[in-house]
């Protein structure tokens, strides 16, 4: 028997698609991501909420699509066919969310996730849970729940 014990909080670790808006790197939970999609026709739906870019059909099922930088009240990126989307489910409905680009599935230790500081921005704290400090950048890890609770009330 060894005399140094490991924590398990050192082992942990949970998986993050990373995504960009607005400059800005925020994490997904991979467990959430239902699938990535680049440049989808969406609908515009009549009277909606300025976030709610419109509906898409994927495989059979509708979609609610989710302006994320509308959301976040940040300066408008024209959706096109080179916008990207991370579907997610919530309240066993699919929602894509609009960003700017997807990049990596980054897996990264529980015991290096830190609470919001008191310094990130109001918005961006209204939707994460807490930060990961990278190498060379802020890593938000997005509170997709939080994120998406207007759309059911």
């Amino acid at each position: 028997m060894h005399d140094t014990a490991i924590n398990q909080n050192e082992l942990v670790s949970k998986d993050y698609l990373t995504v960009t808006i607005a400059d800005q790197l925020f994490g997904i939970p991979v467990l959430q991501v239902q699938d990535v999609l680049r440049g989808q026709v969406v609908t515009k739906v009549p009277l909606a909420a300025p976030e709610i870019a419109g509906s898409l059909n994927l495989r059979g099922r509708v979609v609610t699509a989710i302006d994320v930088r509308k959301r976040l009240k940040l300066e408008d990126n024209a959706i096109n066919k080179n916008s990207m989307s991370v579907v997610v489910e919530h309240g066993h409905e699919l929602y894509s969310l609009i960003i700017d680009s997807v990049g990596d599935v980054l897996s990264l230790k529980d015991k290096v996730f830190e609470k919001n500081p008191g310094t990130l921005d109001p918005l961006w704290m209204d939707i994460s849970i807490g930060i990961y400090q990278l190498e060379d950048d802020l890593l938000i890890i997005m509170d997709v729940a939080r994120l998406l609770e207007y759309v059911n009330n």
